[in-house]
């Protein structure tokens, strides 16, 4: 089945992202799901599954409502037994579907993809095409603050600059370093690497009050 340049486009950028696809259909607890395109996160985003439903020209019922539902529904029920602690998101590439729609986002994380300016290869044409598709899927993409580019003394800088400068003197400098190289993973990656500093400093405490 020949895939539409929007499905690509967005395959793509998660591809950029460190999404890996799953073959279609795939399994869980024995039971077969199938949707245009399915894609599961690692790392800081191990746990996000990404169902890509083709809702102008895809199979698999793709541009049907009510069928979207009843298979994420399944799938949903599926995961439970097996334990899973995946979150599923639903993005829906075309055409808005209207039927079962706002039941589905009572169930999932539904995202929607739908006039990006696309060439012949499936690539966005420019950079204001990238930033909308991006926008559009911005809550699976890692967290991209600017570089500091110096010191402001007004505080007018870029966000990672006036994040530093509202923080206060005694903020340990360890903690913001690790927490600021930390979230480009995402949110499990920065909560981890805090834990990990709070543990690593009550350890020290522990041993210097021992000798």
């Amino acid at each position: 089945m020949s895939v539409a340049p929007i499905i690509h486009a967005i395959q793509e950028r998660l591809h950029g992202a460190d999404y890996t696809d799953l073959t279609i259909p795939f399994k869980v607890a024995g039971v077969e799901f199938a949707f245009t395109a399915a894609m599961r996160g690692h790392d800081g985003r191990a746990l996000d599954l990404v169902l890509v439903v083709d809702t102008t020209t895809g199979g698999y019922g793709d541009r049907e409502g009510a069928s979207v539902k009843q298979r994420v529904e399944a799938l949903s029920r599926a995961l439970d037994v097996t334990g899973s602690r995946y979150v599923v998101t639903v993005v829906l590439a075309g055409a808005v579907l209207v039927e079962g729609i706002e039941a589905l986002s009572e169930i999932c994380r539904v995202l929607h993809v739908e006039g990006v300016s696309l060439d012949d290869q499936g690539r966005p044409t420019g950079e204001t095409a990238q930033r909308q598709l991006d926008d559009c899927i911005r809550v699976l993409l890692p967290l991209t603050l600017p570089a500091p580019i110096g010191q402001s003394p007004t505080g007018n800088g870029p966000a990672l600059e006036q994040l530093i400068l509202a923080l206060s003197a005694n903020t340990n400098s360890e903690l913001i370093d690790a927490v600021i190289a930390a979230s480009t993973d995402g949110e499990q990656a920065v909560i981890d690497t805090i834990s990990q500093v709070i543990s690593g400093a009550f350890q020290s405490d522990l041993g210097a009050k021992q000798s």
